[in-house]
Formats: C-alpha cells, sequence, structure tokens
C-alpha cells in the first residue's frame, strides 16, 4: 500500500473517465489528518480492445509452395497418383478394384443371408442329465424346462428336443423326443424304458399351404379366422389378452352375424 496524494474533486472526476476505482478506503477528513486512498486502475471491457485468446488462431498452411513452406516439395501428398491431385478423390468405399466389404457381406437377412447356418437344430440332451429324474416319469421338453434341466430361452426356445448317448439311465422311463441318436435309443431300451418319435411342426410350403385352406374351405371354414382363433387361445392361455377388447370384438361379430342372418 502506497501513501498517496489527497483526492480532490477534480482528481476523482479524472479517475472516473476510463478506469473502475477497485477500493476505496477514506478516512474522515480532519485537521490534523490528511486522507489516502488505495486505487487499482483497470481498463474496462470495450468493442476496440477484444482480442482473441492467445495461440487460438494460427495461420494457415501454405501447401505447395516449395520447400520453404514446411512441408517439403509435394507437402505429403506423395509424387504422382488420384490422390496427388487437386480435385475429389477416391469414393468412399472403393478398395482399389478388388471386392469391397459391402459386396462381400450377405445381402439378405436370416436364412436366405446364410444368417443361420450354423445354427443348431434342436435342443440337445443327454441320458446322464436324464438320470437327476425319478424312475418310470414321462420325459419331454415341457417338462425338461419346468424342472430345469434344459434352458431353451431366445432362438432356442421354439427348438424340438433331441437325445444323445452320452452316460447311463439308471431305470426305465418314457422319453419323447423329436430325434434320438442311435446309441441313445439303444441304451434306454436295454433300461426297459420307450423312446417315442414326436411329429414335428410341418415346414411350411406354398403346396402345403394351399392345399390346407382348400379342405378347411370345403368344410366351410376361413384359414385367417381359424388361425386368428389359434392366436388367440395361446395368448389366452398365457394371460396376455384383454378380456374387455375380447369381448367387444365378439359382441360385435355377433351382432354382425344376426344381421345375415335376417338379411337372409
Amino acid at each position: 500500500v502506497h501513501q498517496l496524494q489527497p483526492i480532490t474533486r477534480t482528481r476523482m472526476q479524472a479517475l472516473k473517465v476510463g478506469s473502475s476505482l477497485r477500493a476505496a478506503a477514506v478516512r474522515p477528513a480532519s485537521a490534523s489528518r490528511v486522507s489516502s486512498v488505495h486505487v487499482q486502475a483497470v481498463e474496462r471491457l470495450r468493442l476496440g480492445n477484444l482480442s482473441p485468446a492467445p495461440g487460438s488462431h494460427r495461420d494457415k498452411a501454405r501447401k505447395g509452395r516449395g520447400y520453404a513452406a514446411g512441408q517439403g516439395g509435394t507437402c505429403g501428398f506423395g509424387n504422382r497418383g488420384q490422390k496427388c491431385r487437386s480435385g475429389p478423390g477416391v469414393r468412399p468405399g472403393f478398395e482399389g478394384g478388388q471386392t469391397p466389404l459391402y459386396r462381400r457381406l450377405p445381402k439378405l437377412r436370416g436364412i436366405a443371408g446364410g444368417m443361420a447356418a450354423g445354427q443348431p437344430d434342436f435342443v440337445v440332451v443327454n441320458l446322464k442329465d436324464l438320470a437327476r429324474i425319478p424312475e418310470g416319469n414321462e420325459v419331454s421338453i415341457d417338462s425338461l424346462k419346468e424342472k430345469g434341466v434344459v434352458r431353451a430361452s431366445g432362438r432356442m426356445r421354439n427348438k424340438p428336443l433331441k437325445v444323445l448317448a452320452n452316460g447311463e439311465l439308471k431305470g426305465p422311463m418314457v422319453i419323447k423326443a423329436a430325434a434320438f441318436s442311435a446309441a441313445a435309443k439303444a441304451k434306454i431300451e436295454a433300461a426297459g424304458g420307450t423312446a417315442e418319435i414326436v411329429a414335428q411342426k410341418p415346414k411350411w410350403t406354398r403346396k402345403a399351404y394351399n392345399r390346407l385352406v382348400a379342405e378347411l374351405k370345403k368344410q366351410g371354414k376361413d384359414y385367417k379366422v381359424e388361425a386368428l382363433k389359434k392366436r388367440v387361445a395361446k395368448l389366452q392361455a398365457k394371460g396376455r389378452v384383454n378380456k374387455t377388447r375380447l369381448a367387444k370384438t365378439s359382441a360385435k361379430k355377433a351382432a354382425k352375424e344376426d344381421f345375415k342372418t335376417k338379411k337372409a
């Protein structure tokens, strides 16, 4: 802190113009004392003194202007070639003429794109896993799921069951599966059990679909209506049907049928 001269009115006005008073401590004037003030003048932020932060703006690199520019004679682009010339370069995805990646990958999803190649066709269980089940019980894929012997979820939830011959059976039991290995079937029959082959869901074909539609038509039924009924029954068994909405739709159907019968 430096001792300054006493502040007069003229000096105070001169300090206010173009600067600001950060701190001012003025003692009351008296005959024996002289008032002193600690003043720090800071320049105000104005349009005339605005400037970017140091280092935020750099000069543009002058490429291709010789060695003095600092990038060498070819400035990092090489001597010749498509990437050395001005104008557009190589298009995205171009790999020099060889088959690019977007053409090497499969185009379609699912079976048509080869995505199912290598995926298992069955939920596999061995005889050693069935040894935990008591003798004389009936074994199926549903019972195995309930008891936790088989964990079929995701894409495997609708796959059929296949029994393999790793292990031994303790006693006779009835095993229902879509497929058995020859060794597994022999071991099951040797233990006094039976191996029943369960019919799988038939593969959808246009020929089979047309035959089913024709059979239902002869019986006076509609294929779409019957398929919808099966779907609703499955949802009802799982408890995923809105009962109020189902009642409204059934009432509408009944009203339409009554109207048709009265009109006829």
